[in-house]
């Protein structure tokens, strides 16, 4: 069965771009007759915002999704997320870091990791990260939106963090963990994580963990040709009109739902929605693109 999902994290109210991405995989799940499950990646507290969890349950509720089993929250998932990096330790694959990005930095070292750290690391009075090494053989796989997409991680983005210094798991091994653990089938999310993708490849590789397939939807740009995001103060969603804004998201998607459509009931446009989804009709990626050209997400980033 497909089994799809939707993973914000509480680092502030969802906005439109968070609405286009939750429409879309919503309705994939629906169309291909699968589950679509509901994820809260709340594993960074420094970043989160008080309230951010309710209202982000709250908003899905007026705009009128419907997630299958209880909501998921990876907070309460952390020992899964150490046995991992357990694994990947006693393999070999995996080992202390204690560079920070401030000492890399002021050694000239750009966001590539040179590997300083792979023989081994004297204490750090700050602690220390974990990362997982790398290869230069390129991940590659076939995104349904962009098509063919491949990383040679150890010269293009090096070993990466898997569990922070200060304790915290990084996003790029628990969302490997988690859809692992749920059976997701397939990934519906915005474009920013495309590059985030054969990291994560990666990791199911060395875990023996099943690949899903993926799907990169257009993100949602400002005025200046910005990203909308919670970190830079998008607006929040409107929940005192979700019809509009959910008409808004499906046009975004290349779909025309009728006009009168936008004042009527939530519960009449989804009828709509569901029976006329397409994901061809989504627009293709405004030009060809190498993996280099795509900005690496940090490890803070979320799906």
């Amino acid at each position: 069965m497909y089994v799809g999902r939707y993973a914000p994290s509480p680092t502030g109210p969802l906005h439109f771009g968070s609405l286009v991405a939750a429409v879309g995989s919503y309705l994939e799940a629906r169309r291909q007759g699968g589950r679509w499950l509901l994820r809260i990646e709340d594993i960074d507290p420094p970043r989160e915002r008080p309230g951010a969890r309710d209202h982000i349950l709250r908003a899905l509720e007026v705009f009128g999704f419907q997630w299958d089993g209880p909501v998921v929250f990876q907070s309460r998932r952390t020992g899964h997320y150490e046995a991992a990096i357990q694994d990947l330790l006693e393999q070999g694959l995996a080992y202390p870091c204690g560079c920070s990005r401030a000492w890399l930095r002021a050694r000239g070292h750009g966001s590539v990791y040179p590997g300083i750290c792979r023989r081994g690391t004297a204490p750090h009075p700050e602690g220390h990260a974990i990362r997982v090494r790398t290869h230069d053989e390129p991940i590659g796989f076939h995104d349904r939106r962009w098509g063919p997409f491949a990383q040679r991680l150890e010269r293009e983005v090096g070993d990466f963090v898997i569990r922070r210094r200060d304790g915290f798991h990084a996003y790029q091994l628990a969302v490997v963990v988690d859809d692992a653990a749920q059976g997701v089938t397939e990934v519906v999310r915005g474009e920013d994580l495309l590059a985030s993708t054969p990291r994560q490849i990666h990791l199911q590789r060395l875990l023996g963990l099943t690949t899903p397939s993926y799907l990169h939807l257009p993100l949602v740009r400002d005025a200046e040709g910005h990203k909308l995001s919670k970190q830079t103060g998008a607006a929040p969603l409107d929940l005192e009109r979700p019809a509009r804004t959910l008409w808004d998201a499906l046009a975004f998607l290349g779909h025309r739902p009728p006009h009168a459509l936008r004042e009527a009931p939530v519960r009449e446009l989804w009828t709509w929605a569901l029976a006329h989804w397409d994901p061809t009709r989504i627009p293709p990626p405004r030009c060809a693109v190498s993996p280099s050209a795509i900005p690496v997400p940090t490890a803070d980033t979320r799906s």
